[in-house]
C-alpha cells in the first residue's frame, strides 16, 4: 500500500523560506510522478479544494509549476531517499494553505496539473505565511 507522509510546514514571515518534503512508501516510486497541491485556508481540509502548485516527473527531467510560484518554488525527488521536495523562498501570505503532495496513478508518465491524474495523496501540512 502506497503512503505519503509531508513534513516541513510551519509558520514564517513573508519573505521567509520553508523547505516541504514528502516520503513516499512505495518500492517503484522512482517510476513515478509527484504533485503537490494545496488549499486555501477557510475550509476543512479537502484535497478535492486544492489547487496545482508543483510537479516533478519519475525522472525528475520534468517540472510544472504553477504560475503564482514559478521562480519562487523548486521541486525535485530524491529516489535513494523515496522522498520529494518543496523548497519555497520569497513566501507570500498568499501561500498559506495546507499542502498536499500526490503520487501519480501509473507510472512513467509526465507530470499533471490535474488532481484526477492523482491516485495517493498525504495528509497534507500546515503552512503559515504571516505579514
Amino acid at each position: 500500500q502506497v503512503q505519503l507522509v509531508e513534513s516541513g510546514g510551519g509558520l514564517v514571515q513573508a519573505g521567509g523560506s520553508l523547505r516541504l518534503s514528502c516520503a513516499v512508501s512505495v518500492r517503484t516510486f522512482s517510476n513515478y510522478a509527484v504533485g503537490w497541491f494545496r488549499q486555501a485556508p477557510g475550509k476543512q481540509r479537502d484535497i478535492r479544494e486544492s489547487d496545482f502548485v508543483a510537479a516533478i516527473n519519475w525522472s525528475g527531467a520534468t517540472t510544472y509549476y504553477a504560475d503564482s510560484v514559478k521562480g519562487r518554488f523548486t521541486v525535485s525527488r530524491d529516489d535513494a531517499k523515496k522522498t520529494v521536495s518543496l523548497q519555497m523562498t520569497n513566501l507570500s501570505p498568499d501561500d498559506t494553505g495546507v499542502y498536499y503532495c500526490a503520487a501519480d496513478v501509473a507510472p512513467w508518465r509526465s507530470p499533471s496539473r490535474a488532481k484526477s491524474d492523482y491516485h495517493t495523496w498525504g495528509q497534507g501540512t500546515q503552512v503559515t505565511v504571516s505579514s
